[in-house]
């Protein structure tokens, strides 16, 4: 049974100050959040800037992370397209990652059976643990639970990413899939509320600042300490979400930038957080006696 823990984080990839891949600064990094308590890590995830790596880069960031640390390294290969979702799949685990996270295809919209034949085929085709992601506000595509509950029961498709933010559907997946099909929040500032339904952990961005702070929180919550897991939850709610007020990742690689985690900047189309978004995650950092 692939299990790979409750916190997983979906990794930046840092950039040199000509924006190529530093491999050295991403496997310090990746070193970094295995010390603070992460059960597993998204590489080339929305956050890793997927769509500006060439694949070359995805490779060899894959094999290098993965001979730097001793915990599951969950690639991104999803794309809007089967044949090259399933070609991205293959190279990954050729690379050696333990699992595969794949996004529901965005801008073709496919309807609920399209999506469940795209990822039935990619399972078929590739023999790897596979988490499902769901993020509508990203690809202007739902994935529904009756659809969820069909793919759960494929057997190498174990988890789900769900960043929908909506409690009821989130309810409505953990009710209708098996027990060993692990929920997870893609949205930090929901991973409390959704764990009260039955959400198993979290893939998460704030957690490269505050993964103690989230680790101790997901554990009070499952020892029954409802209280101060709440009282977390409120503390970090500001960061929370301030670190999503332009497009993820510039805000989180402009606080590691800030706490002296060089991580450089982000690709176009993207662009640097500008001096008004820098004084509000300033100012988040300094509330939290991080900075």
């Amino acid at each position: 049974m692939t299990n790979w823990g409750r916190m997983i984080t979906a990794m930046v990839t840092p950039f040199d100050e000509n924006l190529n891949v530093n491999y050295e600064s991403a496997i310090s990094l990746a070193k970094k959040l295995v010390e603070i308590g992460n059960t597993a890590l998204v590489i080339t995830g929305t956050t890793g800037e997927a769509p500006t790596l060439k694949a070359e880069e995805k490779i060899k960031l894959y094999k290098k992370i993965k001979e730097n640390v001793n915990i599951p390294i969950i690639a991104g290969v999803g794309t809007n397209a089967t044949d090259e979702t399933i070609k991205n799949a293959i190279e990954a685990k050729e690379a050696g990652v333990d699992g595969l996270l794949i996004v529901t295809p965005y801008y073709n919209k496919p309807c609920q059976n399209s999506l469940y034949a795209h990822f039935k085929e990619i399972a078929e085709k590739v023999d790897l643990p596979i988490m499902l992601y769901n993020v509508p506000g990203r690809t202007a595509c739902n994935m529904l639970p009756e659809t969820v509950e069909k793919l759960s029961k494929i057997n190498n498709i174990v988890a789900l990413k769900e960043a929908s933010g909506n409690i009821s559907q989130i309810a409505d997946i953990v009710k209708r899939t098996p027990e060993d099909f692990k929920v997870y929040s893609g949205d930090d500032i929901s991973l409390l509320p959704s764990m009260a339904v039955g959400v198993y952990g979290v893939v998460s961005v704030c957690s490269h600042i505050v993964g103690k702070e989230m680790n101790n929180m997901i554990n009070f919550f499952i020892e029954g300490n409802v209280e101060k897991a709440k009282k977390i939850h409120f503390k970090l709610l500001d960061i929370f979400r301030d670190l999503f007020i332009v497009s993820n990742p510039v805000p989180i690689k402009s606080a590691l930038n800030m706490i002296d985690i060089k991580v450089g900047g982000v690709r176009l189309p993207l662009i640097d957080a500008r001096k008004k978004e820098l004084e509000i995650i300033r100012d988040n950092l300094k509330k939290l006696d991080i900075l």
